[in-house]
Parts: C-alpha cells; structure tokens; sequence
C-alpha cells in the first residue's frame, strides 16, 4: 500500500467518561497522510481521542477506521522491568525460530514464523542505532534501562514494525536533547499518516498541519505552530474587531428601541388628547387610534427584531473569541538583591545517581537552566538541595527559603480544597486573601472550593503552582523539575507568565530549550558529574 493511502477516519463519534461527563458527541475527524500537530486546552480530549483510535477506549456511538496499520505510543509508557529488549521489539520469535533453523532445526513451523523476514535483527539494531539506543544489547532487560531510554525502545519497536499510521502522545516526555533531536529526525523522515499530541514547540515545527481540538470539533490550519500561530493572531483580531462593531450595532439598536417607544409615547398622548378634547368625529378618532396602535405594534416589533438580531451578532463575534485567560500576580516577597548569596555547593553526593564534582554558589536573583542527559542526576541534585535527600558526602546548603516542584503534581492534598491546601503553605493568610490571591491563579467564584482530587491536569498545575508561589515564608529559590511535562500550550504560557512576576533565583531542570529562552535563563549548566557552562546551542545539539 501507499503511504499517501494511509489514513484515520472518525465518523459521528461519541464517548462519555462512566460519571457522564462527555468528551465528543458527533465527532468527525480525517487524518491523511503527512505529519499532523494535535493541539488544544488541557482536558479538552486530545490524548481520549488517540486512546479511542488505538482502540484502547470504545466509543458509545460512531465508528473509527485505520488504513494501513496501527502504531501508538501513550504519554505514560510502562514496561514491565523484566522484558528484554527483544521483547519490547516483537522480534523474540522470530529471533529464535532464525537460531533455531541456523542449528540445523528444519520444521515448517519455524519458516512460517520467520517468513521473509530473515533480516529482523538487523533491522533491529538499526532501528536502536537511529533512536541512540545501539549501545543496548536485544537480550538486556527493561529494568536496566531509564525512563527516557524506555520510551524511544518503544518507539524503536514502532518504527520497526512500520505501521503506516503512527500516533504519539507527548512523546519527548523526559526525553534529553540529544534523544529529542534523533526523534524530530524519525519524524521528519517519517513517509505515512502521523497524528501526535505535543507542546513541544520544536517537534511541532516540523508537522504538515495543525489540528486544533477545541470545544469538541477540530479547526485546521495549515502549515507548522508558527504558522498556526500567526494565522489565529489574525483571525483573533479580525474576531476582537467584530466583537466591537456587534457591540457598536447593538447600541445603536438599543437607542433607536428607546427612541421610536418614545415617538408612540408622544403620539399615545396626543391621541388621548385628542379624544378627551372631542375636537373630531368619534368615528375618525376611532380609526385614527386603531391605525396608531397598528402602526406603534409593528413599529416596536421591527425595533425589537433588530436589537435581537444585533445581540445574536455579538454572541456569535464573541463565541469567536478565545478567552485563555492570563495569570497576573505580583511577588515582591520574593525578590532576591544583586550579591545575595542563595545556595552554596561543594562536592554533594546523593544517595543515589552520580556523585557531583565542583561547587557552585548562587547569588542574587540568578536564573539557571540545569541540563544534562537523561540519567546524569538532575532530579537527584534537585531533591538534594531540597531538602529531601540527605548528600552522603558535600554541602548542599540554602541561605533563604525555597520552593520545589517536583515532576509529579503529588504536592497537593486530594481531599482538600484549592484553598485549604494554599492555607497549607500560608497558615497566616485570611480566607479572604486566600482566594483573592487565588483569583490571579484562574480560581475564581466557587472554583477555589473544588477539592484537589476532581481537578484537571491544567488545574491542578495552576494550584500546586500557586501554594508553591503563596507560601509563607514567601520562596526566595524556586527550585523546578521538567515543570513543562504534559503541560499544553497555554498552560507553559501561563507557567511562563508566573515567572515572569517571580523575583528570585530559579533553577529549573528542563531540556525544553525555548521554555527556558521565555522565561529568561541568565546561566546555563550542564551535569554530566560536574557542573559546566553551557549555551542553548549547545543544549539544542545534545553537547
């Protein structure tokens, strides 16, 4: 079959969660060949719709079509640790059959599992040597490999089996820069249908096309994220311009409603007059009254109608309007004055990962981008200076106080409210400052009520964010692990905004090079079992 055959096709899809609450109704959705950007809010559907394709979920209603097979890469990916990574690979058969017909075994069987593939270990191998994984024996276990190096096995294994429709949810997820650069080439080589999900800005560069999943339809632009970006800037604004000539148009309607009810007044009563002062024919009084009440029902019936259809103007201008709103908070308790020593390290050894050689001191309100390979120590080195790893060896030393966020969103407690967990960090703060500062955070009305346990992913980013930021003592380090993992697009813009306000120092683990560029890194590092300076160009290229 051709590539430029394959494709997804949902037709009339409908799926709800057991609680009820629906995700599609009526969903069509045609994905062709070539590279295909999804994107879209938090919560919206994006990773349920690939779940749906991949047959992981079924729909209530609709139905959903694949040609040219199926390859499917989730955000999480779990491996059980005692596989081997032929295992993984789905070449375990077929390696041992080709080993066993080698020694002389000529059973039909074994021809029948081999079949023309004679060349599967090579083509293995060349599939881990593309990923960077050709250091990995095919009889290794999972167990011995990290978490970044799991997920590109399994896309090795996709890649492999050569599906002619590829997605892939969030697949540069823990991924270093050096793993991240050999994936955007396989998507750049990439010859089928790929549908995948991401905010990673630099592998939506390279797709064919944006698929933007809002409010249960997908809208389409064509080219990149950029493109796609510059393209609703415009539509935005011709949008806000709408919103402002309905609202013009509705005002002007309103005015002449009041207008023509005040020209019937006026004529109601000259009528009245003329009929208390008998000055004509009963008869032609009658009438003529008759004629007005006509007159003044059609006329306020044809003022109504357009105020109406002026109003259904500007709710259909608004409805057009993307209303993402932007977090806005102030933290002059947190500002750190030029020369202010933060931290000081020498020589720190965690209990696990590799130990630390150098020191560093940071002063003022220094904003460090730490990188490193997957497996070089960063999250380790993170929770030392923490606090929650005690260094077997070195100094690890904080002078103001600080504040981390971790990888995992585990700091808030599910059976408390937004509020009661700022409270947590912030026992001094009234009610009423508690969910006044909340309100800058997007948790407005009743919404700081909801207990931490129902919120969606963006939400629950934006609490943790703010009883990390809310604290009292207010953090003057503001330590940050991947904090950029899973987040969609406008959450890292709102992440992004947060640290814009913040006056401390920052040390944030990312290998998200133009996250880090937004928020303003001042001083790049490198871990690779000491510390060394470092440029995003050189963190782009993985040296």
């Amino acid at each position: 079959m051709s590539t430029s055959d394959t494709h997804i096709s949902c037709t009339s899809l409908s799926f709800s969660w057991p609680d009820g609450t629906e995700v599609f109704s009526g969903f069509d959705l045609t994905v062709g060949a070539g590279r295909t950007g999804l994107i879209g809010l938090n919560g919206c559907g994006k990773s349920t719709l690939l779940r749906l394709i991949a047959s992981e979920l079924a729909p209530l209603e609709g139905e959903i079509r694949i040609r040219g097979g199926l390859g499917y890469l989730p955000q999480t990916v779990t491996l059980a640790t005692a596989l081997r990574v032929e295992q993984v690979l789905g070449i375990a058969d077929r390696r041992a059959a080709i080993d066993a017909v080698e020694a002389g075994d000529v059973r039909e069987e074994l021809f029948a599992v081999i079949d023309d593939d004679w060349d599967v270990e090579q083509r293995a191998h060349a599939a881990l040597d593309g990923l960077g994984l050709g250091h990995i024996g095919l009889d290794r276990a999972v167990g011995e490999m990290s978490g970044g190096e799991c997920v590109l096995l399994r896309l090795a294994a996709l890649f492999l089996a050569r599906p002619g429709v590829l997605l892939l949810d969030e697949p540069t997820n823990n991924l270093d820069a050096v793993a991240r650069k050999r994936l955007y080439d396989a998507v750049d080589s990439w010859t089928g249908a790929l549908l995948v999900v991401s905010r990673d800005r630099e592998l939506l560069e390279r797709v064919d096309r944006i698929a933007d999943l809002r409010e249960g339809s997908v809208t389409w632009y064509g080219g990149n994220l950029s493109a796609y970006e510059e393209a609703l800037a415009v539509e935005q604004e011709a949008a806000q311009r709408m919103v402002r000539a309905a609202e013009s148009d509705v005002q002007r309607q309103k005015r002449e409603l009041a207008e023509a009810r005040m020209k019937l007044a006026r004529r109601r009563r000259y009528g009245q007059k003329m009929w208390d002062t008998k000055r004509e024919p009963k008869v032609v009084m009658g009438q003529r009254k008759r004629t007005a009440q006509e007159s003044a029902g059609k006329h306020r019936i044809l003022h109504t109608e357009r105020l109406a259809e002026a109003s259904k103007r500007l709710d259909e201008a608004e409805s057009a309007v993307r209303e993402d709103e932007e977090i806005r908070i102030e933290l002059p308790t947190t500002r750190v004055h030029p020369g202010n020593d933060v931290l000081l390290l020498r020589d720190p050894v965690p209990p696990y990962g590799p130990p630390l050689r150098g020191e560093l001191t940071v002063s003022g309100p220094e904003r460090i981008a730490l990188t490193g390979r997957n497996g070089a120590g960063k999250t380790a080195l993170l929770r030392t200076i923490a606090g929650e790893l005690a260094p077997l060896s070195g100094e690890a030393t904080t002078l103001l106080p600080l504040g981390f966020l971790p990888q995992r969103l585990d700091t808030l407690d599910d059976t408390l409210s937004v509020a009661d967990n700022v409270k947590r960090s912030a026992p001094g703060l009234t009610d009423n400052d508690v969910r006044a500062r909340l309100a800058r955070f997007l948790f407005k009305g009743g919404s700081s009520d909801h207990p931490a346990g129902t919120l969606s992913g963006g939400e629950r980013f934006r609490a943790t964010l703010a009883m990390l930021l809310l604290a009292d003592p207010a953090p003057r380090l503001l330590l940050l692990d991947e904090p950029t993992n899973s987040l969609d697009l406008a959450s890292v813009r709102r992440l992004t905004e947060a640290l814009e306000a913040y006056e401390g120092a920052l040390i944030v683990a990312s290998h998200d090079v133009p996250f880090l560029e937004a928020i303003g890194v001042t001083r790049w590092l490198r871990l690779d079992r000491e510390l060394r300076d470092t440029t995003p160009e050189e963190v782009r290229a993985g040296r």
